[in-house]
């Protein structure tokens, strides 16, 4: 079922909610792990992968009565999801991690593992740790660890970008043609003007 033609307070359905909630969890995971609950990071990032789900399910439930306020709340979760992606990118950076080229085995094994919550992905990168430890000369497991998990995350919010792009097109091709309840309504009233004027 495309986004656009699923009905208000249908967002369960919808394959970006699913993945964003699974992003949120990982998200909460990997900063309690990685970060102390009083720096700042902590919170920002939890609170953007929150805010990714959050506006999905508002849009949502706003569609039917405005398919605007839908489009603006997808476009939101969006956004939220860049700017969570640039925490992830931040955490290699400052670390001096390496991070995954799109099309390495590494990203394209995430890409096609699809898990469907924690603990599938827990299986995964530990498998991924594993066969790096494997394979690098690298001592440090922890780093290691570390590197797959946040590019991990990279993988994953990648696909909710693209897949919430996709989204928000297809909601702005609909609210073009039909509109929501309000836009409908401001268009009834007024055509209802324009008529009394011409009177």
């Amino acid at each position: 079922m495309r986004p656009a033609q699923i009905p208000h307070g249908g967002y369960g359905k919808l394959v970006t909610y699913k993945l964003g909630l699974l992003i949120y969890d990982a998200t909460a995971a990997f900063c309690e792990h990685y970060f102390d609950r009083k720096d700042r990071t902590f919170d920002q990032m939890v609170q953007a992968a929150r805010s990714g789900v959050a506006n999905i399910v508002e849009g949502s439930e706003a569609s039917a009565a405005s398919k605007k306020t839908e489009l603006k709340l997808t476009n939101v979760a969006k956004a939220s999801q860049e700017e969570l992606l640039e925490d992830y990118r931040s955490f290699l950076r400052q670390r001096k991690l390496p991070m995954w080229d799109a099309q390495s085995v590494n990203a394209q094994t995430v890409r096609e593992a699809r898990p469907e919550n924690l603990t599938q992905l827990r299986q995964l990168m530990a498998c991924l740790v594993s066969d790096l430890s494997d394979k690098s000369d690298q001592s440090d497991k922890n780093a290691v660890k570390q590197e797959v998990a946040a590019n991990t995350m990279i993988c994953l919010i990648n696909q909710e970008t693209f897949l919430l792009a996709r989204q928000i097109s297809r909601l702005a091709e609909d609210f073009e043609k039909n509109g929501g309840f309000t836009e409908r309504l401001y268009r009834i009233r007024s055509e209802k003007r324009k008529q009394q004027e011409r009177k």
